[in-house]
């Protein structure tokens, strides 16, 4: 069995920053990516970002430039850097930790809110 915990989120102005850590604990084998979804209210999960186990990264348009996805593959941590951050940032963010090669097992953490005020 695989957890997944998410931490760092909170109440930030317009214009802050924050960052968000997710750790996943347990029995993990062959990881694959991890990656920050998000989840306003009345929407639909989103992608944020992602980075594989060898590093490449990938984002969502709405936030290149200002995020920034990094990872501890010895801790099996992601850390999100969140720049900038704007009202419409406001979820819940939540992590995805991806194993397996052939066959993708996906473990999801209870997630972390963000609130971004204006």
């Amino acid at each position: 069995q695989v957890q997944v915990v998410e931490s760092g989120g909170g109440l930030v102005q317009a214009g802050g920053s924050l960052r968000l850590s997710c750790a996943a604990s347990g029995n993990i084998f062959n990881l694959n990516r991890m990656a920050w979804y998000r989840q306003a209210t009345g929407k639909q999960r989103e992608l944020v970002a992602s980075i594989t186990s060898d590093g490449r990264t990938n984002y969502a348009d709405s936030v290149k430039g200002r995020f920034t996805i990094s990872g501890d593959n010895a801790k099996n941590t992601v850390y999100l850097h969140m720049n900038s951050l704007k009202p419409e940032d406001t979820a819940v963010y939540l992590c995805d930790v991806v194993t397996g090669r052939s066959a993708m097992y996906h473990y999801w953490g209870p997630g972390t809110q963000v609130t971004v005020s204006s």
